[in-house]
């Protein structure tokens, strides 16, 4: 399922400099783009403002088929405290910002699965593919704003995996 996910979120990364380029993050000196998965960084004290952070919550196989197929349920939780610029009183605003560009980065549904051991990373042979979102209630927390979407991610097992 590695490549699976890597394939998935290096997708959403690069779909997400063409949708808004302006949404990065800093994050160990170096420049990213807006999107992180939970687990390959360090710990936080608390989520980063502004960013999509991309959590793997839950694993399952279909073995009854012609190839095995997995299925790992995904996370993305974001947070905003709107802008300085206006005190914070756009959080909702820039939330819904941030549900719109998770929405666009989403689709399509799909991508190819790739091998990110080999570089240049190698191309296999299925595509990793999704459900459509399910967005969770906004939930506010003193100044902030925050979502939890679900997505759940599907890819079938190759030989060597």
């Amino acid at each position: 399922m590695q490549n699976a996910k890597d394939s998935f979120y290096i997708a959403l990364r690069s779909r997400l400099t063409t949708v808004n380029p302006q949404r990065v993050i800093l994050l160990r000196g170096s420049v990213r783009p807006g999107i992180l998965v939970e687990d390959a960084e360090g710990p936080f004290s608390q989520l980063p403002n502004d960013v999509f952070v991309l959590r793997w919550m839950g694993l399952g196989v279909e073995m009854n088929l012609d190839s095995a197929m997995t299925a790992e349920q995904c996370e993305f939780v974001y947070q905003t405290c709107g802008t300085q610029s206006f005190g914070g009183l756009d959080r909702g605003r820039a939330l819904s910002a941030m549900d719109e560009e998770l929405i666009a980065i989403l689709q399509p549904f799909q991508t190819p699965k790739l091998n990110y051991i080999a570089t240049p990373p190698a191309a296999m042979q299925t595509q990793v593919f999704w459900d459509q979102p399910e967005f969770g209630p906004v939930t506010n927390q003193k100044d902030r704003m925050s979502r939890s979407v679900h997505v759940v991610v599907y890819s079938y097992q190759e030989q060597g995996e």
